[in-house]
């Protein structure tokens, strides 16, 4: 497995400025391989700049606060045997008609020992800590058809629904399982009630991927993977999916992520190469200690140019919650009904 992972010096190249900012294809953006290979931005010194009349696929801006600067900011890349910092020091939480509560992030522990490794936890634990030191009056129950747990109150009222993003990053709409969402330092976390159908077509959506899971026996089978690159397109159909235990330091042993979506595809010889790098900073975004896709068959990040990817429920693709920025290793997937791959390239202007 370690050898598929390329850990090396690198500035900042594509997967620098694609975490600051990234969209879905549409529009313009959906255009053929050759199309796209014709935006692609060539490398220039900062590692942004778009040059030569050389067009950059349309990107929603991030908020200016949030986004990398004017200036080259360098990446940071572990040159020993990549391992996630557990969360440590000071943090908040926001919490709608409670305020921001500090907590120790050392000292919360995880509800969910069947995902995360002991000194890892999700944004629902810090929930659970505050309500076990008595910050606040937490109902909460696990729903098995769910496979998440499901917050029935936080002092007295209902309706409550989560909003994360980690360091240098910005607000997003996200469908995701609040205790598999990884929390990290320096993150931005916030509980906030949601009104109207929201909540329970989401947990609608979570029950459909429990179900999908079981009639396949407890496999992880896609039925549709797509990767679109300047050198080409790829689209798989019932793609089986097995953990690799690439983040086994954050994630137990056969958990699967959005990333094992990759190698397996690789391991079944439909594509011949994913190449990854770790990053332990990127910029002003610190901590990162993830590995990023820099490469898919002879598509490689450079510039300003790279893979993001979405996956999850149909009905939340893009940036209604499936398109969300939390790093592919450490995305914990229960059996979602796609995964999209895909490549954008980001200019100045686009920033």
């Amino acid at each position: 497995m370690m050898k598929r992972l390329a850990i090396g010096g690198l500035a900042l190249t594509g997967v620098g400025g694609l975490l600051a900012a990234c969209a879905p294809l549409t529009g313009d953006a959906q255009a053929s391989s050759q199309e796209l290979a014709s935006k692609a931005a060539p490398e220039t010194g900062d590692g942004l700049e778009s040059g030569g009349g050389t067009q950059s696929v349309p990107t929603a801006p991030p908020p200016e606060e949030n986004g990398p600067g004017e200036e080259a900011e360098q990446s940071v890349v572990s040159s020993s045997r990549p391992e996630g910092r557990r969360p440590s020091g000071s943090a908040t939480v926001e919490i709608d008609r409670v305020g921001d509560l500090v907590f120790d992030a050392g000292q919360v522990q995880t509800v969910r020992p069947d995902i995360f490794q002991p000194g890892h936890y999700s944004l629902f634990d810090i929930l659970v800590h505050l309500s076990q030191e008595g910050r606040l009056e937490l109902a909460y129950h696990f729903d098995e058809s769910a496979d998440t747990h499901v917050i029935d109150a936080i002092n007295g009222d209902d309706g409550w629904w989560h909003q994360a993003f980690y360091s240098a990053g910005w607000p997003e709409p996200s469908v995701f399982r609040m205790d598999m969402y990884p929390y990290k330092s320096n993150a931005v976390v916030r509980s906030m009630r949601r009104k109207g159908s929201f909540l329970e077509d989401v947990l609608a959506a979570f029950r459909d991927e429990v179900k999908q899971l079981a009639a396949n026996n407890g496999h992880v089978i896609i039925p549709e993977v797509t990767i679109d690159s300047p050198v080409g397109r790829w689209e798989f159909e019932d793609v089986e999916v097995i953990p690799h235990n690439v983040r086994a330091d954050v994630l137990q042993p056969g958990v699967i992520t959005a990333l094992d979506a990759l190698l397996s595809l690789e391991d079944q010889a439909k594509l011949a190469h994913v190449g990854l790098t770790w990053y332990d900073s990127i910029g002003p975004a610190d901590p990162v200690d993830s590995f990023w896709v820099e490469e898919v068959e002879n598509a490689q990040a450079v510039g300003g140019c790279g893979f993001v990817y979405e996956t999850g429920p149909r009905q939340f693709s893009g940036f209604q919650g499936s398109h969300i920025h939390i790093p592919a290793d450490v995305r914990v997937t229960v059996s979602p009904e796609y995964a999209l791959w895909f490549w954008i390239c980001l200019g100045r202007g686009a920033l």
